[in-house]
C-alpha cells in the first residue's frame, strides 16, 4: 500500500521574494500579493529564485500570525516540496501503512524519541533484543544531471546528528539516515562535499561502523506526497 500525504486546496501564484529566512512575498494567481510563512531554515538553493510559480496553504487559525504557509514550488525539472516539517510525516506514513521500509525484527514505532547518549532522534523501531534508531533529512538541493545534494549551508546540527548516530552503533544497536527527496528531478543523492567536507567525513566515518543509508524517492504534486521507492546514495 502506498502512504499518502495530502495537501487541502492550495493557491498558485508567483514569488516575489523570501527574506529573514521566514517570510515570502507572493502574488496569488488569483490578484493579491500576500505574505506567507516559509517553512525551511536551509539555504533553499535553486528553490527561492524570484518569479518562480509557488503554492501556498491556506487557514483560518486565528492563533497563526501568518495565515499563508509556501509549501510547493514549480521548476523546469518538476515540482519542489520546501516544508522540511513534512519529510517526517512521509517517512513516518511509509513506516506505517506502506512495504517499501523492510526492517525485518522491529515492531514499536515511536516519533521524536529521546537517545540514551542524549539529543533526540527522529524515530525508533523496537525489535526483541535491540532498536533501530532512524533520522530523517529533507534534500530538495538539485545540482544538476539528476544529483541531489545535501546540506546546501554548513549544518552543524546535521554533523551532530551523524555522531549520535555513531554513539548507538557502537553501544550495539542499529542506525539508518533517509534521505527523503522533496524534488521530483532528484535521482540520486550525495553528500555536499564542497559546501560541508566534515559532514561528508562523518557520512563516511559512520557508514563503515555500519550506518545504513537510504535515499526515499517522493512523488509531488499540489494533490499531495507520496513515497514511491528508494534512490541511490553516493558517497565520495
Amino acid at each position: 500500500m502506498a502512504a499518502t500525504l495530502d495537501f487541502a486546496d492550495l493557491h498558485r501564484g508567483t514569488l516575489v521574494r523570501r527574506y529573514k529566512r521566514f517570510l515570502a512575498d507572493v502574488d496569488l494567481d488569483a490578484g493579491e500579493r500576500v505574505t506567507a510563512h516559509c517553512p525551511n531554515t536551509g539555504a533553499m538553493t535553486g528553490c527561492a529564485d524570484p518569479g518562480s510559480k509557488v503554492w501556498l496553504s491556506h487557514t483560518d487559525n486565528p492563533k497563526r500570525k501568518l495565515s499563508w504557509t509556501w509549501e510547493l514550488v514549480e521548476s523546469p525539472e518538476g515540482f519542489i516540496c520546501i516544508h522540511s516539517a513534512l519529510a517526517n510525516r512521509v517517512v513516518q506514513q511509509a513506516l506505517e501503512v506502506s512495504d517499501i521500509f523492510r526492517f525485518d525484527g522491529f515492531t514499536e514505532l515511536k516519533p521524536e524519541v529521546n537517545l540514551p547518549t542524549g539529543g533526540r532522534v527522529d524515530f525508533r523501531l523496537t525489535g526483541a533484543t535491540r532498536s533501530l534508531w532512524l533520522e530523517v533529512k529533507a534534500v530538495s538541493w538539485l545540482a544538476g544531471s539528476g544529483l541531489g545534494l545535501f546540506p546546501d549551508s554548513v549544518s552543524t546540527r546535521a554533523r551532530k546528528h551523524v555522531r549520535e548516530l555513531m554513539e548507538v552503533m557502537a553501544g550495539g544497536d542499529r542506525a539508518a539516515l533517509v534521505f527523503c527527496v522533496f524534488h521530483t528531478g532528484i535521482e540520486r543523492v550525495a553528500p555536499a562535499v564542497q559546501v560541508d567536507p566534515v559532514y561528508a567525513e562523518l557520512l563516511g566515518d559512520a557508514q563503515q561502523q555500519g550506518l545504513e543509508m537510504l535515499g526515499l524517492a517522493v512523488d509531488i504534486s499540489p494533490s499531495g506526497l507520496q513515497a514511491r521507492g528508494f534512490l541511490d546514495v553516493e558517497l565520495p
